[in-house]
Order: structure tokens, then C-alpha cells, then sequence
């Protein structure tokens, strides 16, 4: 009986982790109560997690051509202001909308290559792998359950997919093969963080597409980076 009541505490403690409010995921925020405000709090919580996972999904359209990487920029409450948003910004919002109704969360992250309908993208990013593509974990009815909310259904119309579904029981990623093809492969894994890892990140995103980082001290070099570039993150290229 005591060493129960020791292992439930001891659980409660590792869970406050994935429960408090952070500088990105501002729980406390107006704008995540107004976005959470049509999911009824009286709803279980696999439910809410479920209603959550597809308003995350859906309401914003995925763009993986307008990152920006920049600590202020990944805030949830500035992410809650787009129509547009990223993999790891859907995860953020997901993540932080979780906690709102007491449901642990985690982010993950992992390096994949999209082989449906990416070759815009290959040739934006210089490369086939998609580097830092997030995800969510949220802890209900006693496990840790993944979740992916990227793609909306429009996206996922567009690119002749189906939209990936989730029914808070199961773990739901990208499927590796779609109608017979290759569809999604999961090179490697970051693992799960109890906040933004912002310098990771960076530094990850930097060492695979360094051409996509401006350069502030050259004048010229911003000028056109501005013109034709659409990340901008908080470390620069090494000269």
C-alpha cells in the first residue's frame, strides 16, 4: 500500500513536467482559452484530446515555406495568430492546448523524407530530408500516445493523401506507404522534449539547409534573402 502511494506520487512529480506552462507553451494565454473555448471541458480526457487533434489539424493551413525560428516566433500565442503554420507549430499548439486541460504533453521530433508530392519542397530546402518535423505525445488513461496534426485536409486533398486521422488510443504517424507508394520514411528520431528545444532546433535546421540563413552583417546578401528566403533563425552561418 505505501509503496503504491510512493509510485503515485512519484508519477505525479514526473508529470508536472509535461504540465506547466513554459515561455512557448503560455497555457495562461487569452488567445489559447479563446482557441479551446468550443471543446467542452466535461468531455473525457482521450476526447478532448481527439477534439483537439483535429482543430489543431485543421485550422491552420500547413505551410513548411514561411518558418521562422526565432524564440519570439515560436510562442504559442504568436503561432494562435496565423492561418498558416508548420509541423512544429501545429505540435506547439497542440502541445500547449493539452496542458490547458490538464493533459500531459510532450513534443517530438524527427528527421523524415516525404516521397508523395514534395518535390516544391526538395527544391526549397536543397535536400529530401525534412529535418525537425514535430509531433505530439500526450500521456491519457495511463501511456503516452503520439500524434501528428501537420497536414490539414485541404493539403492533404491537394496531394491526393488521406488526411491522417487520430482516435486517442492508438499512436497515429505518417503512414509509410499510401495507395501501394511510398509515402513517408522516418530516418531518425530526436526523442521528446518537455519544451521547445530552440537551440536544437537551430542548430539542426542550420547545419542541413545553412544556404536558407541569412547573414545580418551583409547588407546585400539580407537585401536578397529577404526577397527570396523564408527562414530566419537565431543562429547565423558560420564564415
Amino acid at each position: 500500500m505505501i509503496t503504491k502511494r510512493i509510485n503515485k506520487m512519484l508519477n505525479f512529480a514526473c508529470m508536472e513536467e509535461y504540465l506547466k506552462e513554459t515561455s512557448f507553451l503560455i497555457t495562461s494565454h487569452p488567445s489559447v482559452a479563446a482557441f479551446c473555448a468550443e471543446i467542452s471541458s466535461a468531455k473525457s480526457k482521450r476526447e478532448i484530446a481527439v477534439s483537439l487533434y483535429f482543430k489543431v489539424r485543421d485550422h491552420f493551413l500547413y505551410d513548411p515555406f514561411h518558418l521562422d525560428l526565432r524564440a519570439e516566433a515560436l510562442k504559442v500565442n504568436v503561432i494562435l495568430q496565423k492561418k498558416r503554420a508548420w509541423c512544429s507549430e501545429k505540435a506547439i499548439v497542440m502541445a500547449t492546448c493539452a496542458r490547458y486541460f490538464g493533459i500531459p504533453s510532450r513534443l517530438g521530433y524527427s528527421i523524415v523524407i516525404n516521397h508523395l508530392g514534395a518535390e516544391k519542397l526538395e527544391e526549397f530546402l536543397g535536400r529530401k530530408e525534412i529535418v525537425f518535423h514535430g509531433y505530439v505525445e500526450l500521456f491519457i488513461e495511463g501511456k503516452w500516445i503520439k500524434c501528428t496534426p501537420a497536414f490539414d485536409q485541404r493539403i492533404c486533398r491537394i496531394s491526393h493523401v488521406e488526411p491522417l486521422d487520430w482516435d486517442g488510443i492508438h499512436d497515429s504517424l505518417f503512414q509509410e506507404f499510401e495507395h501501394g507508394k511510398r509515402y513517408m520514411e522516418y530516418l531518425h528520431d530526436y526523442g521528446t522534449f518537455s519544451d521547445v528545444p530552440i537551440d536544437l532546433m537551430n542548430a539542426e535546421m542550420q547545419k542541413y539547409y545553412p544556404q536558407l540563413f541569412e547573414d545580418s552583417n551583409d547588407t546585400k546578401g539580407t537585401q536578397n534573402a529577404k526577397k527570396n528566403m523564408r527562414i530566419f533563425g537565431e543562429i547565423k552561418p558560420n564564415r
